[in-house]
């Protein structure tokens, strides 16, 4: 079996969920994943978990992300972008870039975002989606979501195009949106591409097409042990039994030469450098303890 993560240039017109189809029969495995959908229109960077590396996968999701694309204004649609029915159009009034970046501006730090009805968000145990098929529109109470930047990198009316660094859970589509209604013309989302998932960027994914077989993808295998960016800690053999065994042990970050950990979630890795467990870092009386919460093994 094959763990690790793999970055996936995936390309228009087809589904998340089909990307992983396509890597499980290029390499024969059913153990895989994905850290975070792009619905079927847009392109970019889907980081694959495979094997033992989809433990790590809720670790992954929450990671910062940005997308670039491009907002069309004058039009608005029942999905907040063009695969969803017009609902409305209006001329677009003469804008600068710097009036549009000026609203784009208003959406930049801790937000509170209503998703949009065609999004997989569960209300009332139902998918939004589901029930917008139904023809039905339901209240969405707001989530706070993140915005870190919010730019306008180019404007020719009507389309201009963004670029967007955000939190996860945080819908491009709405914040085009929720743009075009202070604008006083509507907006949609008319392309989307995700450039970057924490540090992993797409220009060092490759086509989903190129990922074809077992020795294409076994090459582009990122290691579990580089996988996170979380602090580390290492341990001997002795308590590497320990952990492997769920026990909590004793560290002194003083040993191995990395940062200092008090607190907080941290990988543990044994004296070469292997992931062994992911783990809770606690002061105590006698020191640093770390209590595992997440042991791999067998990482072949």
């Amino acid at each position: 079996m094959k763990n690790g993560l793999l970055l996936v240039d995936k390309p228009a017109g087809i589904t998340s969920h089909d990307v992983v189809d396509r890597i499980r029969r290029a390499i024969g495995q059913r153990r895989i994943g994905h850290t975070g959908t792009l619905d079927p229109g847009a392109t970019g960077l889907l980081v694959m978990c495979l094997g033992q590396a989809t433990r790590l996968s809720e670790y992954l999701t929450d990671l910062d992300k940005v997308y670039e694309g491009i907002m069309r204004l004058g039009l608005e649609t029942s999905s907040y972008d063009l695969d969803g029915e017009v609902v409305a159009e209006r001329p677009v009034p003469p804008l600068e870039i710097s009036d549009i970046q000026a609203v784009c501006n208003g959406f930049i730090g801790d937000i509170q975002q209503v998703p949009p009805m065609m999004s997989a968000v569960k209300i009332g145990g139902k998918r939004l989606y589901k029930i917008a098929r139904q023809g039905e529109v339901v209240e969405r109470p707001p989530r706070p979501v993140k915005v870190f930047s919010f730019d306008v990198l180019s404007w020719s009316t009507p389309d201009a195009g963004i670029r967007v660094r955000c939190g996860s859970g945080t819908y491009v589509r709405s914040l085009c949106h929720e743009s075009g209604q202070l604008l006083g013309c509507g907006a949609a989302l008319a392309a989307l591409r995700r450039t970057a998932v924490g540090r992993y960027t797409v220009g060092d994914a490759l086509p989903v097409d190129e990922l074809n077989n077992l020795e294409i993808v076994s090459s582009r295998i990122i290691p579990m042990d580089d996988a996170l960016d979380l602090p580390e800690v290492r341990v001997d053999r002795a308590r590497e039994v320990i952990v492997t065994t769920g026990g909590a042990v004793a560290v002194d970050n003083r040993e191995d030469g990395t940062e200092p950990v008090t607190e907080g979630l941290v990988q543990i890795k044994n004296a070469a450098g292997k992931l062994i467990a992911l783990g809770t870092a606690m002061p105590s009386a006698m020191g640093v303890r770390v209590q595992p919460k997440r042991v791999f093994v067998e990482q072949d």
